[in-house]
């Protein structure tokens, strides 16, 4: 009876096995599976969130898939605990945002190779890492070529694909787009009927007009009718090269969605970051330099330009004709790329490369554009829109507005004194920006004398006494 039970307990023993194993061999089928269609490139969408968009750049299995080479990874990790210190393996792949296997193996062979040693353990299968001596000297040279040691580069062959994928070229925003990007600006169906062509188009546009309609308002406002989210790299490499490219005064970084499931098989490169679609404003502050890529002599680290920063988004040249580098030269940089739809740059080792120039370049300006370029630029502008100033209607429409935003009460009767005296009698013309400018002198002037905020004649007659002084 004892024989016959361990017999039964024997085959009860085998058959959980048997199931266990099977049920191993099922998973491990599907990660293959999971594997190989991760292998062939960027997520498939359907296994992406979907919030994500139509590029999804997938956590590199290998540094080949990474595009780096062992020294490229061993050179962030030796400056990196140079800078820092004693660091786990998983400290440092948070830094370096690449995967913890890819990391693991690094500092295996970079213990091997006598540049680290293992300071003590650490939990989930880790260690704390320290530089030897030999590491450290490693290190320091390494630091005075370039101290850079954040996130691991991207290829510039990878984000030429990326921009490819997310150009503004793609997309078409509708009427409906455009109305809802300009909801809170008096914007007339005529105005709108004159953008939205210039901006399917994805090339360029000159804003011209009075100062004070609204021009920049409008060029802000431009990359909202995409209304998407691209991907950036954190970093670019080139032969060896770093440009640093994510800006956080220039992008705009939008957080990632937590996955409903326990295991996120999107698979995140967190080299790279998902930011709104940029709008870069650069006024007359623009010199020859931005436009370049610039190396920090101290640093040896290089920093991408405002048109490659503002790809697959906008770039705005305020107050063109303005800026401290003379128009002439501006354009003569800029004749070939608006032409060809790609651009040349310097890198630090002395070579040239070919990156995108991929974003709606909008030229706003006060100035005729006919007097500050010649037909040969204007060619590859092709939309000029002028900007005009409102209409009487547009110009009490806009003192309505104002009143809602500023909490002021409505009076009919002193916008009516305001518009006779003031304008009609004066033959001053109507501005975009004269409800707001003058509404916030009326609003000061009562916040001094202590009384309620409240639009008088007499109110507008101060208002209008200071701001119009010299005009």
């Amino acid at each position: 009876m004892l024989e016959a039970s361990e017999r039964g307990q024997s085959v009860g023993v085998d058959a959980a096995l048997t199931s266990l194993v099977q049920r191993g061999n099922r998973l491990a089928g599907d990660a293959k599976r999971h594997v190989s269609a991760e292998s062939q490139g960027y997520i498939p969408i359907a296994e992406a969130p979907p919030t994500y968009g139509d590029f999804v750049p997938q956590e590199p299995l290998t540094l080949e898939d990474a595009r780096l080479s062992g020294s490229d990874l061993e050179s962030l990790i030796l400056k990196l605990m140079l800078a820092r210190g004693s660091l786990t393996g998983r400290e440092v792949t948070e830094h370096i945002k690449l995967p913890f296997a890819l990391v693991e193996g690094a500092l295996r062979e970079m213990k091997r190779d006598q540049l680290v040693v293992y300071r003590s353990t650490a939990p989930m299968n880790d260690y704390m890492h320290q530089l030897t001596e030999f590491g450290r000297e490693r290190a320091k040279r390494l630091m005075d070529h370039c101290s850079y040691f954040g996130a691991a580069p991207v290829s510039l062959q990878d984000y030429v694909e990326s921009v490819r994928v997310q150009s503004l070229t793609n997309q078409h925003p509708t009427c409906e787009d455009l109305r809802r990007a300009f909801q809170d600006l008096l914007i007339s169906p005529q105005m709108l009927t004159r953008l939205g062509p210039a901006i399917n188009s994805g090339r360029g546009l000159f804003l011209h007009g009075a100062p004070g309609n609204g021009k920049t308002s409008i060029a802000e406002r431009l990359t909202q009718c995409f209304g998407q989210t691209i991907w950036v790299p954190r970093a670019l490499g080139v032969d060896g090269e770093i440009i640093r490219f994510f800006d956080s005064m220039n992008h705009e970084e939008v957080s990632l969605e937590r996955p409903a499931a326990l295991y996120d098989h999107a698979k995140i490169d967190h080299r790279w970051v998902r930011i709104r679609r940029p709008t870069i404003v650069a006024g007359g502050e623009l010199t020859m330099n931005n436009l370049e890529v610039s190396l920090n002599p101290v640093t040896r680290i290089s920093e991408a330009p405002l048109q490659l920063k503002s790809n697959c988004g906008t770039l705005v040249i305020d107050d063109f004709g303005l800026q401290r580098m003379s128009t002439r030269e501006l354009l003569s940089r800029w004749i070939v790329p608006l032409e060809k739809r790609y651009d040349y740059l310097n890198v630090g080792n002395g070579r040239k490369i070919q990156v995108p120039f991929d974003q709606l370049i909008v030229f706003s300006t006060n100035l005729e554009p006919r007097d500050l370029v010649d037909e040969a630029f204007l060619r590859r502008i092709p939309y000029k829109i002028e900007v005009e100033n409102p209409s009487e209607a547009e110009f009490r429409q806009l003192l309505v507005m104002m009143c809602k935003a500023l909490n002021i009460p409505y009076r009919q009767e002193p916008i009516d004194y305001l518009i006779e005296r003031h304008y009609r009698a004066a033959g001053r013309p109507f501005r975009r920006c004269h409800p707001r400018d003058l509404l916030l002198q009326i609003r000061n002037y009562c916040f001094y004398q202590g009384i309620p905020v409240a639009m008088t004649n007499e109110h507008f007659d101060f208002a209008v006494g200071t701001y119009f002084t010299i005009f």
